[in-house]
Formats: C-alpha cells, sequence, structure tokens
C-alpha cells in the first residue's frame, strides 16, 4: 500500500472532476482500464470519492451457504463491521447480476461506520429503498434474489475485480454520474492535479466554443490557445 490519503480539500475537488478526465489522466499513465465497465450509479447526481475496502464472493456451493448465518465468521458481515471512514466497499460479484450481494440494511450499516459509498458489478436488493438513502451506490443491476443463491464470501481487503478492472486495497476509487474509475494509489495525487487543471481547461474550451469560436487551435489546445487560458485564469 502507498501513502496517499484522501482529504476534505481533494475530495471536494474530485466532486468537480468527472470521471472522464480523471481517466483520461490515467491512460496517459498507462492505465488503459481504470474505468469499470458495466457499473452505474443507482441515483445519478450524486459524487464519490474514497478508499477501496474490498470483499471478494465465489460461486456459491451448499455446504457453505448452511453456515451462512454465522456472523462471527461469515466474511461479508464481518467486513461490513471493518470498513470504515472514507473508504468506498468495492464487491467482487464475478459480474453475476442473477441475485444481490447485498441490501439496505447492510448499507445503512456500513454508511454508520463512516463508509463513503459501495461498488459492485452484480446486482443489489432494495434498491427502491438504497435509492432513497442518498448515498452514493453504483451496481449491475439489481435483483431480488438473496446473494446465498449464487455468491459466498470468501475475502475482504484483498486485491480483486470489478467491471473488468483491478482493484488493490486502498486505491482511489472515484464515481460519478457516468460510472466508476479506479485510480491506483502511487498515482492518486498527481492524478489528481493534473485532472484539476484539465478539467478547468476544458470548462474554458466549452464556454469558447459556446462563443461561436472553431476547434482548430482550441481542442486540443495550441500554444496561443494555452496562453489566453492562463490569462484568463490569472484574471479571476
Amino acid at each position: 500500500m502507498s501513502d496517499y490519503r484522501i482529504s476534505a480539500a481533494d475530495r471536494e475537488t474530485l466532486s468537480h472532476i468527472s470521471t472522464a478526465t480523471l481517466t483520461a489522466s490515467l491512460i496517459k499513465r498507462g492505465i488503459k482500464r481504470g474505468f469499470m465497465q458495466g457499473v452505474h450509479p443507482i441515483k445519478p447526481g450524486l459524487t464519490m470519492a474514497g478508499h477501496a475496502f474490498t470483499l471478494r464472493y465465489i460461486p456459491s456451493r451448499q455446504d457453505l451457504v448452511d453456515r451462512r448465518y454465522d456472523n462471527s465468521t461469515n466474511v461479508q458481515r464481518l467486513a461490513m463491521e471493518a470498513v470504515g471512514p472514507d473508504q468506498v466497499l468495492v464487491v467482487d460479484a464475478r459480474r453475476v447480476i442473477a441475485t444481490g450481494t447485498m441490501g439496505d440494511i447492510l448499507a445503512h450499516r456500513i454508511r454508520e461506520r463512516g463508509c463513503v459509498g459501495v461498488v459492485t458489478d452484480g446486482s443489489l436488493r432494495d434498491t427502491p429503498a438504497l435509492r432513497a438513502m442518498d448515498f452514493p451506490i453504483y451496481l449491475g443491476g439489481a435483483a431480488a434474489t438473496p446473494s446465498h443463491t449464487h455468491h459466498h464470501p470468501v475475502d475482504m481487503n484483498v486485491p480483486v475485480g470489478c467491471g473488468d478492472v483491478a482493484v488493490m486495497p486502498d486505491d482511489l476509487i472515484v464515481g460519478d454520474s457516468e460510472g466508476v474509475v479506479v485510480i491506483p494509489n502511487a498515482m492518486a495525487r498527481e492524478v489528481i492535479d493534473e485532472a484539476a487543471d484539465q478539467e478547468e481547461l476544458e470548462n474554458w474550451v466549452v464556454e469558447q466554443v459556446k462563443t461561436g469560436r472553431p476547434l482548430q487551435g482550441l481542442y486540443p489546445p495550441n500554444e496561443e490557445t494555452k496562453a489566453q487560458f492562463e490569462a484568463w485564469k490569472n484574471s479571476q
């Protein structure tokens, strides 16, 4: 694990940076698969940023199901009592959407513990109640079927795959209305700083386009455009 820890200032900054801009910054650094596939916000309009705390499921088996309600050994329940402040619960459900991975009671519990969001490439149960929580949740689908019909929890806070993206514990997980991007912890500081600058530039470019300015030399910006942008920034 690396040393980056999210601050309140960084969380505020990230709430104004799109996952598209962050993904582009990762691609510049050789990370071509940082944006999760098939994972969508349960309630667009919310944003999320925190460190990954992972939960991994394998396919269910009957002898394992029979022990599922032992809260002292059930890894899912242990994870709910281990995830904490500034963390995002990332659930590796193998992209199985036929059954839920958790529901509203567990979501309320982890939010009370300070967890800042949930991401899974599987389904969730109780989605109407989850949507009403105004809690950042990203999922592959909705299913009323309980998790034990298809899933067995085996590990927490280990490397997982979610939405066809590798997730390491403590990676920075950022979500917006488009989806979720995973930023390696060691790259987080430089990616945030670069993406914040790029987002400001692109917002300025949009305003220029609205005035009727053509794209040539504007996007991508040539040296003259960059100078104009810097002059505008200095005037603010």
